[in-house]
């Protein structure tokens, strides 16, 4: 009663106290698709700690091109008019975000890395063109990064053939070069190659952090699960502006 009352003193009513309080919790992406029920038995089985950051970050830019957001911001629907692959403009609010990141990285001098789908070729099919043919025909300009995030000069550019940055690459080699002990994961897709990224990454002790806006998917509902799976196994994942938040704690 007294809080009540203090509350009415100071001009804020109960309803607004409880809504300030709802800002200040983060609001994931999987609130309203993983049930209270659900989340609670994680907890209750030790899952979703914080793992928290480390000395040495290293962010990913995970298959930004255009073959994943098309050229323009378009709606889903008409963007894979031109791409068969694009997310759409789920993809192009995750840029934005990426974007951030990159200015962070890019005025702290820390390394970024570009693991990429290069052009294909009819010898690169395997199983994921019997699962996808519609990857086999990607226009060539498809391949090229989105301008926003493109790489520069001594950027490390990864050329991949599997969902994993990992799978068949020197992504690992590069990171112990470079002495990382922290990776920033963004890019597409959140349930594809983002996830497959970050399960090897925290296999190999890696500390990983999503941001959960700078990852995207064409499917909202496998977004979020994948994001809330990864939350609760594999890395921390918070929102673009919590993650630069902890970056700029990081002692350069």
């Amino acid at each position: 009663m007294e809080k009540l009352s203090g509350s009415r003193a100071t001009g804020i009513t109960c309803i607004e106290v409880c809504r300030l309080r709802e800002q200040e919790r983060e609001v994931k992406p999987w609130d309203d698709i993983i049930s209270d029920d659900e989340q609670r038995a994680y907890r209750a089985a030790g899952f979703g700690r914080p793992g928290g950051i480390g000395k040495r970050p290293a962010l990913l830019i995970i298959d930004v091109q255009y073959r994943t957001v098309g050229t323009t911001p378009l709606p889903f629907w008409e963007s894979i008019k031109e791409f068969p692959t694009s997310c759409g403009e789920v993809g192009w609010h995750a840029v934005d975000h990426i974007k951030l990141l990159l200015d962070e990285f890019r005025l702290r001098g820390w390394p970024v890395l570009y693991p990429h789908v290069a052009p294909k070729k009819k010898t690169d099919g395997g199983r994921l063109a019997q699962k996808v043919p519609a990857i086999m025909n990607i226009p060539a300009h498809g391949y090229d990064f989105v301008t926003e995030v493109a790489p520069r000069e001594g950027d490390i550019l990864l050329p991949k053939k599997h969902p994993s940055a990992f799978f068949g690459t020197a992504l690992a080699s590069h990171l112990i070069d470079l002495q990382a002990d922290t990776l920033i994961v963004t890019g597409c897709t959140t349930s594809g190659c983002v996830r497959g990224s970050v399960v090897d990454a925290f296999s190999l002790n890696f500390k990983v952090l999503v941001p959960q806006d700078a990852v995207y998917d064409r499917s909202r509902v496998s977004h979020a699960v994948n994001l809330f799976d990864m939350s609760e196994k594999y890395a921390d994942v918070a929102s673009t502006e919590a993650v630069l938040a902890q970056l700029r704690k990081v002692e350069a």
